[in-house]
């Protein structure tokens, strides 16, 4: 059983499968278009508040360090996402990386893990930019009744309560609008995202370019500083502040390994799929460690504890940047759009490639006829987020979307080591550099975030990763397609 139960499907079968009529997708992105996704997915919420959270609450002026720590241990998972999707350019992602290395029962953890990112991360970002949205329409004169715009529950010390809100509808009609366009197709939707990565990327330029004109260089002093005891035992700055400030913003890069997502939909995925991720990843980094200089320059750091702290940083300045606000608005409402259409594409061709294996129904791995997109498991992923994101409060949600993604990629990074020993000679058009010191890297430093998180969110992802198992040992086991005997060939059709 135990043999059974991590049995591997080799990557020529994978490839074969992926190329087969009955589960084609259609080949439209190229490498700019990966690229733009990629940072369609990362530039969001980090950007526009977790910088000024953290920084106020963990690291101070060196959350810039905090960038660059989050950014290290993405960059080491990218590199080992990079030589996998090279290898294995299909849907599927972490999860069939997972079915070629460690087996089966690991490939359906780690396919159920992906549902914290995706689906749990579109829900999250789609009520972040609800609040967002209020609020840029606020501003224009146009109010929003909170009993429409907001949860209708709310999580304190570990119980619901009602908040006397009906839904949050700004949330739930985003996911639809964005499901509609995925189900029409993936290059229509790589074209809007292109059109709102193009936008928001332009804003951040502007606050970085013109912010760093009236930067009080005595806001970054100390840089790093000194540790402090809260009243409750608790600690911030100093060294351990930046490592929480890692754990904080690592939020922020959520999102790069969605372009492995749509490696069976790419023009030539072995040149391109590295290309989309790594660059995508530097040119998002450098944006976050610029941004989060002019944000601790223009203001001191213990005043962006705000839930618009780009805007607070702005105010500082003065008149010479109010020109900035409406532009920071559309900004952040833009940027969280394109990061929830990322979101809700990535999801489905997991469960399509889940579905492939047998380990779903087979309907979660239907091809519309004329779109040539997985427009079942699209249609579920929007309804349930939508859902998800109508109802319950950002807090709660955004607890489980990093460490499932954490765990991805300690798990991606474990496999590149493996395959190098269990398969040296097989075709890697992009080969992960330094192997094993770079896989490992990445595991330590994620594995470290991890422990950061809190005991509380270990024991959510447990309670989630039991559910899973369940479902696996009650059908995607009996219906694997791995599983499953080898049918004998009679010996007249052998002669």
């Amino acid at each position: 059983m135990s043999k059974n139960l991590f049995a591997t499907k080799s990557v020529d079968k994978l490839i074969k499968e992926s190329e087969s009529g009955e589960h084609g997708l259609k080949r439209t992105l190229t490498a700019s278009n990966l690229t733009m996704l990629g940072i369609g997915a990362i530039i969001g919420a980090g950007i526009f508040v977790l910088t000024g959270t953290a920084a106020a609450n963990a690291a101070g002026p060196a959350i810039v360090i905090s960038f660059l720590i989050a950014g290290l241990g993405c960059l080491f998972a990218g590199l080992c996402y990079a030589e996998f999707a090279s290898m294995i350019p299909i849907a599927g992602s972490a999860y069939t990386y997972g079915y070629a290395t460690l087996g089966e029962f690991i490939a359906w953890i780690i396919g159920w893990d992906l549902i914290l990112e995706y689906l749990f991360g579109a829900a999250t970002v789609a009520v972040g930019w609800s609040g967002n949205f209020v609020s840029l329409l606020k501003s224009l004169g146009i109010h929003i009744p909170a009993t429409i715009a907001s949860a209708p529950l709310s999580y304190n010390g570990g119980t619901f309560e009602a908040t006397g809100a009906f839904i949050n509808l700004p949330a739930v009609v985003l996911i639809l609008v964005m499901t509609t366009l995925l189900v029409v197709g993936i290059q229509e939707s790589a074209k809007f995202n292109n059109i709102i990565v193009i936008v928001k990327v332009a804003i951040v330029l502007l606050v970085i370019g013109f912010g760093f004109q009236y930067v009080n260089a005595e806001n970054w002093e100390p840089f790093i500083p000194a540790r402090e005891i809260l009243s409750d035992g608790s600690g911030r700055y100093g060294w351990q502040g930046i490592v929480a400030g890692a754990a904080i913003v690592f939020f922020s890069y959520i999102g790069f390994d969605a372009v492995s997502t749509a490696a069976q939909e790419a023009k030539n995925p072995q040149r391109d799929m590295p290309i989309g991720m790594l660059t995508s990843l530097g040119v998002c980094t450098l944006l976050y460690v610029l941004m989060a200089l002019v944000m601790t320059g223009l203001v001191p750091y213990e005043m962006l504890n705000v839930p618009d702290p780009v805007l607070v940083a702005l105010e500082a300045a003065g008149p010479g940047l109010k020109w900035l606000y409406f532009f920071t608005g559309v900004g952040a409402v833009a940027g969280l759009a394109s990061v929830v259409l990322v979101m809700l594409m990535g999801q489905p061709r997991i469960f399509f490639a889940m579905s492939r294996d047998g380990l779903l129904p087979a309907f979660f791995g239907k091809v519309h006829p004329r779109f040539n997109t997985p427009y079942v498991p699209t249609i579920i992923t929007g309804l349930v987020a939508a859902v998800v994101a109508g109802i319950f409060p950002i807090g709660l949600l955004g607890e489980l979307v990093s460490i499932g993604t954490l765990l991805a990629f300690v798990i991606v990074c474990a496999g590149i080591i493996i395959l190098r020993r269990t398969n040296p000679d097989i075709k890697r058009p992009f080969k992960t550099p330094f192997v094993p010191l770079v896989p490992i890297l990445g595991i330590l430093i994620c594995g470290y975030m991890m422990v950061n998180l809190g005991w509380d969110t270990w024991m959510r992802l447990i309670i989630w990763m039991a559910i899973g198992v369940a479902i696996y040992f009650l059908y995607g086991r009996r219906h694997s397609k791995l599983q499953q005997p080898t049918p004998e060939i009679p010996e007249e059709v052998v002669s």
